[in-house]
Protein backbone atom coordinates (compact mmCIF):
# COMPACT_ATOMS: atom_id res chain seq x y z
CA UNK A 1 0.00 0.00 0.00
CA UNK A 2 3.30 2.28 0.16
CA UNK A 3 2.28 3.74 -3.13
CA UNK A 4 -1.46 3.51 -3.46
CA UNK A 5 -3.69 6.14 -2.43
CA UNK A 6 -7.19 7.05 -1.46
CA UNK A 7 -9.31 8.91 -3.37
CA UNK A 8 -9.30 11.86 -0.66
CA UNK A 9 -5.36 11.84 -1.28
CA UNK A 10 -5.47 11.52 -4.94
CA UNK A 11 -7.36 14.50 -5.32
CA UNK A 12 -5.07 16.44 -4.20
CA UNK A 13 -1.09 14.59 -4.97
CA UNK A 14 0.00 13.25 -8.26
CA UNK A 15 2.78 10.59 -8.30
CA UNK A 16 5.23 11.08 -10.59
CA UNK A 17 7.50 7.81 -11.22
CA UNK A 18 10.52 8.65 -12.79
CA UNK A 19 10.38 11.94 -13.55
CA UNK A 20 12.41 13.88 -16.44
CA UNK A 21 15.28 15.91 -14.43
CA UNK A 22 15.51 19.74 -14.92
CA UNK A 23 17.94 21.94 -13.99
CA UNK A 24 16.81 23.48 -10.63
CA UNK A 25 17.31 27.75 -10.11
CA UNK A 26 18.28 29.04 -6.92
CA UNK A 27 17.27 33.36 -6.68
CA UNK A 28 17.91 33.73 -3.28
CA UNK A 29 20.28 36.72 -2.77
CA UNK A 30 21.65 36.47 0.48
CA UNK A 31 25.28 35.68 0.71
CA UNK A 32 27.54 34.90 3.93
CA UNK A 33 31.11 36.68 4.49
CA UNK A 34 34.46 35.72 3.55
CA UNK A 35 36.33 33.44 0.94
CA UNK A 36 34.66 30.13 1.95
CA UNK A 37 31.41 32.18 2.65
CA UNK A 38 29.19 29.97 0.04
CA UNK A 39 29.72 27.11 3.20
CA UNK A 40 33.14 26.66 4.41
CA UNK A 41 36.44 25.36 2.93
CA UNK A 42 36.85 21.98 4.99
CA UNK A 43 37.27 19.48 2.24
CA UNK A 44 37.44 16.25 4.71
CA UNK A 45 34.52 13.80 4.75
CA UNK A 46 32.93 13.38 8.40
CA UNK A 47 34.36 10.64 10.27
CA UNK A 48 32.58 11.11 13.73
CA UNK A 49 31.18 8.01 15.09
CA UNK A 50 27.77 7.09 14.94
CA UNK A 51 25.39 6.75 17.88
CA UNK A 52 24.67 3.99 19.19
CA UNK A 53 21.39 2.52 17.38
CA UNK A 54 18.03 3.81 18.22
CA UNK A 55 14.36 2.30 18.02
CA UNK A 56 12.10 3.47 15.34
CA UNK A 57 9.88 6.07 15.45
CA UNK A 58 6.04 4.85 15.18
CA UNK A 59 5.43 8.65 14.48
CA UNK A 60 7.87 8.75 11.42
CA UNK A 61 10.70 11.12 10.14
CA UNK A 62 10.47 13.92 7.92
CA UNK A 63 14.15 14.93 5.85
CA UNK A 64 14.53 17.68 3.82
CA UNK A 65 17.08 19.33 1.67
CA UNK A 66 19.03 22.12 3.45
CA UNK A 67 20.13 24.27 -0.08
CA UNK A 68 18.63 27.28 -0.29
CA UNK A 69 20.80 30.05 0.14
CA UNK A 70 24.41 30.01 2.42
CA UNK A 71 24.35 29.55 5.56
CA UNK A 72 22.78 32.36 7.17
CA UNK A 73 19.67 31.24 5.20
CA UNK A 74 20.03 27.47 5.53
CA UNK A 75 20.50 28.28 9.95
CA UNK A 76 17.19 30.05 9.74
CA UNK A 77 15.48 27.33 7.34
CA UNK A 78 16.49 24.88 10.05
CA UNK A 79 15.15 26.46 12.85
CA UNK A 80 11.88 27.10 11.03
CA UNK A 81 11.97 23.15 10.20
CA UNK A 82 12.68 22.45 13.54
CA UNK A 83 9.74 23.98 15.07
CA UNK A 84 7.62 22.41 12.20
CA UNK A 85 8.97 18.40 12.77
CA UNK A 86 7.69 19.01 16.47
CA UNK A 87 4.43 20.50 15.48
CA UNK A 88 3.54 17.54 13.11
CA UNK A 89 5.78 15.62 15.65
CA UNK A 90 7.71 13.55 13.52
CA UNK A 91 11.76 12.68 14.33
CA UNK A 92 13.36 15.41 12.48
CA UNK A 93 16.33 13.66 10.22
CA UNK A 94 19.06 16.94 10.88
CA UNK A 95 20.47 17.49 7.37
CA UNK A 96 23.94 17.38 6.13
CA UNK A 97 26.17 21.40 5.92
CA UNK A 98 26.98 21.22 2.44
CA UNK A 99 30.51 22.76 1.48
CA UNK A 100 32.24 23.63 -1.80
CA UNK A 101 34.01 20.26 -1.70
CA UNK A 102 32.28 17.87 0.50
CA UNK A 103 29.37 17.07 2.87
CA UNK A 104 29.96 17.51 6.62
CA UNK A 105 27.32 15.70 9.46
CA UNK A 106 24.95 18.04 11.35
CA UNK A 107 27.10 17.52 14.24
CA UNK A 108 30.30 18.61 12.94
CA UNK A 109 29.41 22.06 13.75
CA UNK A 110 26.57 22.14 16.05
CA UNK A 111 26.01 19.70 19.26
CA UNK A 112 22.91 17.08 18.97
CA UNK A 113 22.13 16.60 22.48
CA UNK A 114 20.75 20.53 22.99
CA UNK A 115 18.34 20.14 20.04
CA UNK A 116 16.85 16.83 21.93
CA UNK A 117 15.62 18.61 24.79
CA UNK A 118 13.46 20.34 22.26
CA UNK A 119 12.34 17.54 19.88
CA UNK A 120 12.95 14.28 19.02
CA UNK A 121 16.11 14.43 16.26
CA UNK A 122 18.80 11.97 14.62
CA UNK A 123 21.67 12.94 12.16
CA UNK A 124 20.95 11.81 8.45
CA UNK A 125 24.22 9.67 8.40
CA UNK A 126 23.08 7.67 11.07
CA UNK A 127 19.06 7.79 9.98
CA UNK A 128 20.23 6.16 6.32
CA UNK A 129 22.52 3.54 8.09
CA UNK A 130 21.07 2.35 11.00
CA UNK A 131 17.50 3.05 10.27
CA UNK A 132 16.77 3.43 6.99
CA UNK A 133 17.24 0.16 5.30
CA UNK A 134 13.85 -0.88 7.67
CA UNK A 135 11.95 2.20 7.34
CA UNK A 136 13.17 4.13 4.25
CA UNK A 137 14.26 1.01 2.01
CA UNK A 138 15.20 1.95 -1.22
CA UNK A 139 12.51 1.18 -3.46
CA UNK A 140 10.29 2.55 -1.34
CA UNK A 141 11.62 6.14 -1.40
CA UNK A 142 9.68 9.05 -2.56
CA UNK A 143 10.62 12.49 -3.01
CA UNK A 144 7.95 14.98 -1.96
CA UNK A 145 7.34 18.66 -3.43
CA UNK A 146 4.69 20.98 -3.23
CA UNK A 147 3.35 22.74 -6.43
CA UNK A 148 0.28 24.93 -7.15
CA UNK A 149 -0.49 22.70 -10.28
CA UNK A 150 -1.59 18.61 -9.18
CA UNK A 151 0.64 17.51 -12.28
CA UNK A 152 3.83 19.63 -11.31
CA UNK A 153 6.95 17.73 -11.43
CA UNK A 154 9.61 17.47 -8.04
CA UNK A 155 12.95 16.95 -9.49
CA UNK A 156 13.97 16.28 -6.51
CA UNK A 157 18.11 15.72 -7.84
CA UNK A 158 17.92 18.55 -10.43
CA UNK A 159 20.50 20.90 -10.47
CA UNK A 160 23.23 22.02 -7.64
CA UNK A 161 23.02 21.61 -4.81
CA UNK A 162 19.94 19.51 -4.21
CA UNK A 163 21.44 16.48 -6.67
CA UNK A 164 25.11 16.92 -4.42
CA UNK A 165 23.01 17.22 -1.17
CA UNK A 166 21.45 13.91 -1.94
CA UNK A 167 24.08 12.11 -3.53
CA UNK A 168 26.09 12.21 -1.18
CA UNK A 169 23.75 10.50 1.46
CA UNK A 170 23.68 8.29 -0.95
CA UNK A 171 19.79 8.58 -1.43
CA UNK A 172 18.15 7.84 -4.52
CA UNK A 173 14.11 8.59 -5.30
CA UNK A 174 11.90 5.32 -6.56
CA UNK A 175 9.47 7.83 -7.06
CA UNK A 176 8.44 11.60 -6.89
CA UNK A 177 5.32 13.25 -5.57
CA UNK A 178 4.28 16.93 -6.17
CA UNK A 179 1.15 17.70 -3.41
CA UNK A 180 -0.84 21.00 -3.20
CA UNK A 181 -1.56 20.47 0.40
CA UNK A 182 0.48 23.43 2.28
CA UNK A 183 3.38 22.41 4.91
CA UNK A 184 1.87 25.13 7.03
CA UNK A 185 -1.64 23.63 7.58
CA UNK A 186 -0.84 20.90 9.68
CA UNK A 187 -3.86 19.06 10.22
CA UNK A 188 -4.68 18.68 6.98
CA UNK A 189 -0.90 17.64 6.10
CA UNK A 190 -0.83 15.15 8.59
CA UNK A 191 -4.35 13.81 7.37
CA UNK A 192 -3.07 13.68 3.64
CA UNK A 193 0.34 11.75 4.80
CA UNK A 194 -0.47 8.91 7.30
CA UNK A 195 2.75 7.94 9.28
CA UNK A 196 1.84 4.55 8.05
CA UNK A 197 1.76 5.25 4.50
CA UNK A 198 4.61 7.97 4.40
CA UNK A 199 6.88 6.53 7.46
CA UNK A 200 9.23 9.34 6.05
CA UNK A 201 8.27 12.26 4.44
CA UNK A 202 11.62 13.60 1.81
CA UNK A 203 10.84 17.20 0.87
CA UNK A 204 12.83 19.02 -1.65
CA UNK A 205 13.43 22.16 0.34
CA UNK A 206 12.87 22.77 3.78
CA UNK A 207 9.03 23.32 5.15
CA UNK A 208 9.53 26.84 6.26
CA UNK A 209 9.69 30.35 5.56
CA UNK A 210 12.29 32.98 4.82
CA UNK A 211 12.96 34.88 6.52
CA UNK A 212 11.91 33.26 9.58
CA UNK A 213 9.16 33.75 11.87
CA UNK A 214 9.69 35.93 15.11
CA UNK A 215 8.59 32.91 17.01
CA UNK A 216 10.93 30.55 16.19
CA UNK A 217 13.94 32.94 17.09
CA UNK A 218 14.04 31.57 20.54
CA UNK A 219 14.85 28.22 19.26
CA UNK A 220 18.50 29.58 18.12
CA UNK A 221 19.57 28.25 22.06
CA UNK A 222 19.08 24.97 20.52
CA UNK A 223 22.27 25.37 18.30
CA UNK A 224 25.28 24.88 20.28
CA UNK A 225 28.45 24.93 18.68
CA UNK A 226 30.58 21.80 18.49
CA UNK A 227 33.64 21.70 20.73
CA UNK A 228 35.90 22.10 18.01
CA UNK A 229 34.16 25.22 16.77
CA UNK A 230 34.14 26.63 19.77
CA UNK A 231 37.51 26.03 20.92
CA UNK A 232 39.24 27.22 17.93
CA UNK A 233 37.38 30.41 17.92
CA UNK A 234 38.28 31.06 21.46
CA UNK A 235 41.98 30.73 20.42
CA UNK A 236 41.75 33.42 17.95
CA UNK A 237 40.02 35.38 20.71
CA UNK A 238 42.66 35.09 22.83
CA UNK A 239 45.42 35.58 20.41
CA UNK A 240 43.49 38.73 19.55
CA UNK A 241 42.53 40.05 22.03
CA UNK A 242 43.92 38.69 25.37
CA UNK A 243 41.16 39.28 27.82
CA UNK A 244 40.24 42.82 26.41
CA UNK A 245 36.79 43.30 25.85
CA UNK A 246 36.31 43.53 21.82
CA UNK A 247 33.28 45.29 19.44
CA UNK A 248 32.88 43.21 16.52
CA UNK A 249 31.36 44.60 13.24
CA UNK A 250 30.11 42.85 10.20
CA UNK A 251 30.08 44.68 7.33
CA UNK A 252 28.38 43.49 3.95
CA UNK A 253 30.15 45.43 0.56
CA UNK A 254 29.96 42.77 -2.16
CA UNK A 255 28.97 43.64 -5.40
CA UNK A 256 26.60 41.07 -4.96
CA UNK A 257 25.05 42.97 -1.65
CA UNK A 258 25.59 45.90 -3.75
CA UNK A 259 23.49 44.37 -6.16
CA UNK A 260 21.17 43.23 -3.68
CA UNK A 261 20.51 46.20 -1.70
CA UNK A 262 19.77 48.04 -5.26
CA UNK A 263 16.69 46.97 -5.98
CA UNK A 264 15.20 48.43 -2.18
CA UNK A 265 12.71 51.17 -2.91
CA UNK A 266 10.31 52.83 0.04
CA UNK A 267 7.66 50.61 -0.54
CA UNK A 268 9.65 47.54 0.66
CA UNK A 269 8.13 46.74 4.45
CA UNK A 270 10.81 43.81 5.00
CA UNK A 271 13.56 42.58 2.91
CA UNK A 272 15.53 39.47 3.55
CA UNK A 273 16.09 39.25 7.25
CA UNK A 274 15.12 42.96 8.11
CA UNK A 275 12.97 41.45 10.86
CA UNK A 276 16.00 41.53 13.05
CA UNK A 277 15.40 45.32 13.05
CA UNK A 278 11.97 46.03 12.20
CA UNK A 279 10.39 43.96 14.55
CA UNK A 280 6.79 42.06 13.63
CA UNK A 281 4.70 43.95 10.78
CA UNK A 282 6.72 46.55 10.40
CA UNK A 283 6.66 47.88 13.95
CA UNK A 284 9.64 49.92 13.85
CA UNK A 285 9.97 51.37 10.17
CA UNK A 286 10.31 50.47 6.95
CA UNK A 287 13.76 49.45 4.55
CA UNK A 288 16.45 52.04 3.93
CA UNK A 289 18.84 51.14 1.61
CA UNK A 290 21.43 52.96 4.20
CA UNK A 291 20.40 49.57 6.31
CA UNK A 292 21.06 47.71 3.41
CA UNK A 293 24.09 49.01 2.11
CA UNK A 294 25.43 51.84 4.66
CA UNK A 295 27.47 54.35 3.77
CA UNK A 296 31.46 54.43 5.00
CA UNK A 297 30.33 57.73 7.09
CA UNK A 298 27.53 56.33 8.64
CA UNK A 299 29.86 52.57 9.49
CA UNK A 300 32.12 55.22 10.52
CA UNK A 301 30.33 57.45 13.40
CA UNK A 302 28.65 54.60 14.60
CA UNK A 303 31.67 52.73 15.61
CA UNK A 304 33.31 55.60 16.84
CA UNK A 305 30.32 56.15 18.95
CA UNK A 306 30.03 52.90 20.11
CA UNK A 307 33.45 53.00 20.76
CA UNK A 308 33.30 55.66 23.35
CA UNK A 309 30.25 54.74 25.05
CA UNK A 310 31.71 51.45 25.64
CA UNK A 311 35.36 53.02 26.73
CA UNK A 312 36.27 49.42 24.05
CA UNK A 313 39.92 49.52 22.57
CA UNK A 314 39.75 46.57 19.96
CA UNK A 315 37.49 46.28 17.10
CA UNK A 316 36.75 43.08 15.23
CA UNK A 317 35.33 43.38 11.71
CA UNK A 318 33.88 40.22 9.74
CA UNK A 319 33.22 41.21 5.97
CA UNK A 320 32.61 39.58 2.63
CA UNK A 321 34.64 42.03 1.28
CA UNK A 322 35.96 45.57 2.40
CA UNK A 323 37.16 45.40 5.82
CA UNK A 324 37.53 49.13 6.04
CA UNK A 325 40.66 49.14 8.17
CA UNK A 326 42.42 52.02 7.02
CA UNK A 327 39.34 54.38 7.47
CA UNK A 328 38.48 53.25 10.78
CA UNK A 329 41.90 53.68 12.15
CA UNK A 330 41.80 56.98 10.97
CA UNK A 331 38.88 58.07 12.02
CA UNK A 332 39.33 56.38 15.59
CA UNK A 333 42.73 58.41 15.87
CA UNK A 334 43.69 59.62 19.39
CA UNK A 335 41.53 56.65 21.03
CA UNK A 336 44.04 54.15 20.41
CA UNK A 337 41.98 51.59 18.83
CA UNK A 338 43.26 47.86 17.48
CA UNK A 339 40.98 47.44 14.34
CA UNK A 340 41.41 43.55 13.39
CA UNK A 341 40.07 41.36 10.22
CA UNK A 342 40.91 37.90 10.73
CA UNK A 343 39.46 35.90 7.21
CA UNK A 344 39.20 32.90 8.33
CA UNK A 345 38.61 29.42 6.51
CA UNK A 346 35.33 29.07 8.03
CA UNK A 347 32.67 31.92 7.84
CA UNK A 348 32.04 30.27 11.07
CA UNK A 349 34.56 31.00 12.54
CA UNK A 350 33.55 34.87 12.77
CA UNK A 351 30.05 34.11 13.59
CA UNK A 352 31.11 32.83 16.59
CA UNK A 353 33.83 35.48 17.39
CA UNK A 354 30.91 37.99 16.80
CA UNK A 355 28.65 36.51 19.54
CA UNK A 356 31.09 36.61 21.72
CA UNK A 357 32.36 40.14 21.10
CA UNK A 358 31.10 42.98 24.02
CA UNK A 359 28.57 44.98 21.35
CA UNK A 360 27.66 43.78 17.84
CA UNK A 361 27.21 46.30 15.23
CA UNK A 362 25.71 44.27 12.04
CA UNK A 363 24.00 44.72 8.92
CA UNK A 364 19.97 44.70 9.67
CA UNK A 365 19.55 42.96 6.10
CA UNK A 366 21.46 40.23 6.63
CA UNK A 367 20.56 36.66 7.75
CA UNK A 368 24.59 36.22 8.84
CA UNK A 369 23.82 39.49 11.31
CA UNK A 370 20.42 38.27 12.45
CA UNK A 371 22.42 34.63 13.35
CA UNK A 372 24.66 36.45 15.45
CA UNK A 373 21.72 38.59 16.95
CA UNK A 374 19.47 35.87 18.04
CA UNK A 375 22.65 33.93 19.67
CA UNK A 376 23.25 37.54 21.37
CA UNK A 377 19.69 37.88 22.11
CA UNK A 378 20.12 34.67 24.32
CA UNK A 379 23.31 35.55 25.95
CA UNK A 380 21.92 39.31 27.01
CA UNK A 381 24.70 40.90 24.73
CA UNK A 382 23.83 44.19 23.39
CA UNK A 383 22.98 44.49 19.32
CA UNK A 384 23.19 47.87 17.44
CA UNK A 385 22.57 47.95 13.30
CA UNK A 386 24.30 50.50 10.80
CA UNK A 387 21.33 52.57 9.17
CA UNK A 388 18.86 51.74 11.79
CA UNK A 389 18.04 53.70 15.26
CA UNK A 390 15.60 51.69 17.44
CA UNK A 391 13.09 54.05 18.19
Amino acid sequence: MWLQCSARIAALIVLVANPTHSTESNAEPENDIGTCALDGCDSTTSKLPMSPVPRADSNGYVIFCLCMGRFGNKAEHFLGALSWAKKINRTLVLPSWGTRTSSLRFDEWFKVSPLQEYHRVIVAEDFLQQLAPQVWPPEKRTGMCFTFKPDGNCNMKAGQPSSGFWTALGVNFAHELSYQVHWDNIKQFNETFSRIEYPVIALKGAPAPYPMRVDDWPLQRYMVWSDRLMEEAQRHITRLFKKEKYIGLHLRNGADWEKACSSITPQYEHYMASPQCLGKFTKKGTVTKNMCLPSAEEILTLTRKIVKSTQTTNIYVATDNNPMIAELEQRLQGLKVKVVNLKPDLPQTDLIILSQAHHFIGNCISSFSAFVKRERDIAGRPTSYFGFTKS
